[in-house]
């Protein structure tokens, strides 16, 4: 298959298709609250192909933070709904990166002590909503880190009222399970 035609999705557009898209869309503006980046206008080939060969460039897909490891829907439900508890929780708010990652590797193993079964670790949104915080983006690979296997059963994304995008739930796994 062709690069051209290796999106299921791709439709050739005419010459005055092109046109009259390039002419509806030029004052065009997307709102704040649907659109995070500004979608180009169909490229038109510089060559003169024939009227059908004419395709719309797709922008990249964005480049989101490395999925966690998801904590079983089950799990997630009941410590939404208040039916388990959170036992301990962590803010790394204004905290360097290695003083974080310090924080965090002695909480959970503090935690594991004390038997902890769910944590809430706050990292914050960052400033920036594209990219996120440093903290937001690295604190998932702390977590699935060999240093921690023995600590940590799975992650995920926080309920909203926990904190949403900026915290995650731990789920600690038990002393006398580590392997």
């Amino acid at each position: 298959m062709s690069e051209e035609n290796s999106c299921r999705y791709a439709r050739r557009l005419s010459q005055a298709e092109a046109e009259l898209w390039t002419t509806v869309t030029a004052d065009v503006r997307p709102s704040r609250a649907c659109a995070k980046k500004p979608v180009p206008p169909p490229a038109v080939e510089a060559r003169s192909p024939p009227a059908s060969s004419v395709v719309i460039d797709r922008p990249p897909a964005p480049k989101s933070p490395p999925r966690p490891i998801d904590i079983d829907p089950r799990t997630f439900t009941k410590i939404k709904r208040g039916r388990l508890e959170v036992d301990a929780k962590l803010d790394l708010h204004g905290m360097r990166q290695a003083e974080a990652q310090r924080s965090l590797t002695a909480f959970l193993r503090r935690c594991q002590a004390n038997g902890a079964r769910i944590a809430i670790i706050v990292t914050g949104k960052g400033l920036t909503r594209d990219e996120g915080g440093v903290l937001r983006r690295v604190v998932p690979m702390w977590l699935e880190a060999p240093n921690l296997r023995d600590v940590v059963v799975g992650f995920g994304e926080a309920a909203r009222h926990h904190g949403g995008e900026g915290a995650l739930y731990v789920r600690i796994r038990r002393a006398d399970r580590v392997r």
